[in-house]
């Protein structure tokens, strides 16, 4: 059985069972099982594209509109609603978007956003226009190959614009029962997370895992430290997923105590490094372990998890069933135990590839001893046990608040701007988002200086979370003998 006939298998078996809570409403696995049915037939009236873009807050609406556009036997491309118009609108058109599903506060933020953000020939479906009454028309989803595309999730690419990543069935499926199988998910779970539904670590441990064992999932729009202790609780969730700069957040709500977080028995933390002191100060107060975990959007995305009963401080655990883990000096040549290098992963998470981007695909991957692996571009060691732990990145990349962004996007942008000769982005570490980008700028000679004018210039090509926190002026960048500029060589403090 395919991953949506098992999904939709599950929800019709715990039809009577709360899937879903969120900032509207609640919803049954009966409701969403009959909706997915509704969004599929509509969907097949309103176009033949083979994608379908889904642009949706955080909530229970997600589940039964991805399900649907796999029941119509599309592929589901969530979108990033914290991007700029400009990059929105390249994700449509690199994806061949035809039709967005969208509902809710996004209906504003498109009206806000177009016609910049949304081409002409793009029709937005608004789900408060389908209707849902009388008896959904039965169906059953299409039987897939394992290969084919499920998700395509777009991230952070190198060259300055978003890659769209191809997950397949197999890639979400054997992710899923691994974790399932791994850190002991039942349907007697409730699970908590705000995490954006567009980004791996929010589809599929805290969308798709949720429905395949029958449990509760609580969702929130906005992550907004107060509401999010005052959902802990009201419904005592035993599983908790976030990034580390949340689990920070939750430190400054000075009424939480201990007995709120009482029925936590996993939290989970991804998407950056998670600090000492946030680790040291969340488990004193609360009484609550944080498990570190790891993984890319590539790799769909776990593959590495601390659990209760398997873990060390400073690891991000060991592999999930299936996965596997390796560590390669510069020359791919394999390194014991212990020893530093780059982390390659292979197994049937790993993603099918970038779309229509064969070079880079081709770049990301190579064979050792007959296997396929993934370059992660992270710097990591493995003891004997098993037990992995991230020491840093080999490639240039900033982690800001969970989310990928390379410098050269950032750059890109602000060369554009008549006064700047070059700049150079990096990260620069923030108790709140785990990194802020800085950036630093050669001025076009006789140029003025003005670094408020310069962040609104960047506003209007990235999303916030890019825009530098600071933009300063440097007399010289430095530079290989080549003229390439070393970022390696800039201090931010």
């Amino acid at each position: 059985m395919s991953l949506p006939g098992k999904l939709l298998f599950s929800a019709i078996r715990h039809h009577k069972r709360i899937a879903a809570i969120d900032d509207n409403r609640r919803y049954t696995y009966g409701q969403i099982a009959g909706g997915a049915m509704f969004i599929a037939e509509q969907i097949d009236q309103v176009t033949d594209c083979p994608r379908v873009g889904l642009l949706l807050p955080t909530s229970g609406a997600f589940p039964m509109l991805l399900l649907g556009t796999w029941l119509a036997g599309r592929v589901a491309v969530p979108l990033n609603y914290l991007l700029s118009a400009d990059e929105l609108r390249y994700v449509i058109e690199d994806a061949g978007i035809e039709t967005i599903i969208s509902a809710g506060p996004m209906l504003e933020f498109l009206k806000d956003a177009r016609p910049h953000a949304v081409p002409d020939n793009v029709r937005v479906l608004k789900l408060e226009e389908v209707d849902f009454s009388g008896w959904p028309p039965l169906r059953w989803p299409p039987r897939p190959a394992g290969e084919d595309v499920a998700v395509i999730l777009y991230t952070s690419g190198t060259s300055g614009r978003p890659k769209g990543v191809m997950l397949t069935y197999r890639n979400l499926e054997s992710n899923v029962e691994a974790a399932v199988e791994y850190a002991r998910f039942s349907g007697a779970d409730t699970f908590l997370g705000v995490l954006p539904q567009f980004h791996s670590f929010g589809l599929t441990p805290l969308t798709l895992l949720p429905m395949r064992v029958g449990a509760t999932a609580i969702y929130s729009a906005r992550f907004v430290p107060r509401k999010i202790v005052r959902l802990i609780r009201k419904h005592q969730p035993q599983i908790v997923m976030a990034v580390p700069s949340m689990y920070g957040a939750l430190l400054s709500v000075k009424k939480a105590s201990a007995e709120d977080f009482a029925s936590i028995r996993f939290a989970i933390s991804g998407g950056e490094p998670l600090p000492q002191d946030t680790f040291e100060t969340f488990r004193n107060r609360f009484g609550v372990t944080i498990r570190e975990g790891y993984g890319l959007t590539e790799t769909a995305p776990i593959s590495n998890w601390s659990t209760p009963w398997a873990s060390k401080r400073h690891s991000v655990g060991k592999a999930i069933p299936g996965v596997g883990i390796i560590i390669v000096d510069d020359h791919d040549q394999v390194l014991p135990a212990d020893a530093e290098g780059e982390i390659l992963i292979t197994g049937p998470n790993i993603m099918k590839g970038y779309y229509k981007l064969p070079e880079q695909t081709q770049a990301v991957f190579t064979n050792i001893n007959g296997k396929r692996f993934f370059r992660t571009g992270d710097i990591g060691r493995q003891d004997d046990e098993g037990f992995l732990f991230i020491t840093g990145r080999k490639k240039e990349m900033l982690i800001i608040g969970g989310e990928n962004v390379f410098p050269r996007e950032i750059e890109e942008v602000l060369n554009r701007h008549d006064a700047i000769q070059d700049s150079a982005v990096i990260g620069k570490n923030d108790g709140m988002r785990g990194e802020v980008p800085i950036a630093f700028v050669e001025l076009v000679d006789g140029a003025a200086f003005d670094a408020a004018e310069m962040r609104n210039w960047c506003r209007e090509s990235l999303a916030q979370f890019k825009v530098p926190r600071e933009i300063r002026v440097i007399d010289a960048l430095p530079r290989n003998p080549t003229g390439k500029i070393m970022r390696r060589q800039i201090n931010s403090d």
